[in-house]
């Protein structure tokens, strides 16, 4: 039951249309099991759905009937549009050496899968986020969080990456993966974070 919110937004779509044949609309959960609730209306009356897997048909007519179909069976009705679903957005994250662009050794198998990642998307949007720690002037943290972002930015569109899909911005020492006081040197916050979408 993977991406269902495009499918909640075409359901959705839906129930603003008038039916013409026999329309089926399913409440489905997000990624987190959540639900909402939505009102499915007929000339023959409405429905409310709000749990997971609930589902309304409108018949020809307009007459509203109610039930609940579960995850198989919405996944044979709804195959051709689970199909057609992006691949969710994946995280990356890139630690660098102490005051520098520089690559930790860890990190190098890391920025090789962002870019097969990347790769097998067939049209991906890139933000990349630099970071520092606490040591050094605000200012030059600011400046060398965007140099690292700028570098990975700069790896990723070298390897062929198109140019308007890939932001880089510099976060400086401002959202500190682990919280540390001024001045301290926090390996796990001199960090480029890629979030693939």
């Amino acid at each position: 039951m993977e991406g269902f919110a495009i499918i909640i937004t075409t359901l959705i779509a839906m129930v603003f249309t008038t039916p013409q044949e026999k329309e089926l609309i399913v409440l489905l959960p997000d990624d987190n099991g959540k639900v909402g609730a939505l009102l499915v209306q007929g000339a023959g009356g409405q429905i409310l759905l709000d749990e997971a897997l609930e589902q309304a048909q409108v018949g020809n007519g307009g007459e509203v009937r109610s039930g609940k179909l579960d995850e198989a069976r919405i996944d044979e009705i709804f195959a051709e549009t689970l199909a057609a679903q992006p691949p969710k957005p994946v995280t990356f994250v890139l630690y660098f050496q102490h005051g520098t662009t520089q690559l930790e050794s860890t990190s190098e198998p890391v920025l090789e899968k962002l870019f097969k990642e990347v790769a097998s998307r067939s049209a991906s949007d890139v933000q990349i986020t630099g970071h520092t720690d606490t040591v050094g002037a605000l200012e030059d943290n600011d400046r060398l969080s965007l140099q690292r972002a700028e570098e990975i930015r700069t790896f990723l569109i070298g390897r062929g990456l198109a140019v308007k899909r890939v932001r880089a911005v510099g976060r400086g020492e401002r959202e500190l993966l682990v919280p540390t006081e001024d001045k301290v040197s926090e390996p796990r916050n001199r960090r480029v974070e890629v979030l693939v979408r």
